[in-house]
């Protein structure tokens, strides 16, 4: 299957489990390599922070280190780094290692759309994956990525494996709303936090892909960093065509509430057409922040927080459902903006 249709990546770019650097969390990387030697590791991990700060990154550097073990590759002495030339690197960049299991969003066979979620039916190829004897005779990962895209049957599918966990067995999960994850499976897993990067470390970061080969617009790259919000994803999709104009006119119109510019919305819903999924990110993502930075302010009263609080939870499942069944974008500006209006009078 296309990596470029696989939910786990933002196209243009580098898978995470091809990636030879992370940006950041060295503090986060070093805790984990003097766990692993002490054999003090948890059976699972739950790692949580907003999207595009190097999760998943992390996941797959976790996991290439532990599949490598003692063979020979080695790891470097301060970080999870093995080297790009060796096997278990090159088996996990093309998903063939044996002894690793990632869940994302893939589409099915002879489909083109990309799912809202991870399938049940693909979660419970987790019990058969860990009640078989590992390839090499040592430790088996399951990563899944993200564990948000899972419904309730599948999260319930996870949760029997991982409530009597085989010997060396490891579960990396990636959330970016870890506090919305079931408590049952946030019990039987150990939350890792990570921070958003710093400006210069997200710069460094854009930098590195570039120099890749990934199209970025060298003109924009530090205003991009800037604007992240420690998201390197975020800063990815302001680097590259439209994206730091989208930002901008969804921040015009928002400063306008309760009564923004018809002419103003008409024009952004034009800009997001058609556009391939980059405008429309930002566009919620925007919209999103907006609506926190408003509930978190102290300022609000409680209805319009009740409000505000409705208008959130429909952004991202209306934006979707426009993406996935490529709806008006339009109109979808139109009645988020109708919502965010009337929650503000």
């Amino acid at each position: 299957m296309s990596d470029v249709l696989a939910g786990d990546i933002l196209p243009g770019t580098p898978a995470p489990r091809e990636q030879e650097r992370l940006f950041g969390h060295q503090d986060v990387e070093a805790d984990l390599l003097g766990e692993w030697r002490a054999g003090r590791l948890p059976h699972a991990l739950l790692l949580g922070g907003p999207e595009g700060i190097g999760k998943a990154t992390l996941a797959y550097r976790l996991a290439r280190m532990v599949l490598a073990g003692d063979h020979g590759g080695g790891t470097a002495p301060h970080d999870l780094s093995i080297s790009p030339s060796d096997p278990v690197f090159r088996q996990i960049a093309s998903l063939t290692h044996p002894d690793l299991l990632v869940l994302r969003r893939v589409p099915e066979a002879g489909e083109e759309k990309l799912p809202t979620i991870i399938p049940a039916e693909m979660v419970r190829r987790v019990r058969a994956f860990f009640g078989a004897t590992a390839a090499s005779g040592g430790w088996r990962v399951c990563i899944v990525d993200s564990v948000d895209e899972l419904n309730a049957f599948g999260a319930n599918a996870l949760l029997k494996t991982l409530e009597e966990p085989p010997p060396r067995a490891l579960f990396l999960l990636v959330s970016h709303s870890p506090g919305r994850i079931l408590p049952t499976i946030r019990s039987r897993t150990r939350l890792l936090r990570l921070r958003p990067l710093e400006a210069q470390e997200v710069l460094a970061a854009l930098d590195h892909l570039r120099e890749s080969g990934v199209e970025l617009d060298p003109a924009l790259l530090s205003s991009a960093a800037e604007a992240s919000q420690g998201s390197v994803r975020r800063a990815i999709l302001l680097a590259r065509g439209e994206g730091m104009e989208v930002r901008s006119a969804t921040l015009r119109a928002l400063e306008q509430l309760p009564e923004p510019r018809p002419d103003e919305l008409h024009a952004l819903g034009a800009r997001l057409q058609g556009d391939r999924g980059d405008g429309l990110d930002l566009f919620v993502e925007a919209v999103c922040d907006y609506i926190a930075t408003r509930v978190t302010s102290g300022a609000e009263p409680r209805h319009r927080l009740v409000r505000l609080g409705e208008v959130w939870e429909n952004v991202r499942r209306n934006a979707n459902e426009a993406d996935v069944f490529n709806l008006d974008r339009k109109a979808l500006v139109f009645r988020i903006f109708a919502d965010l209006s009337a929650a503000m009078r």
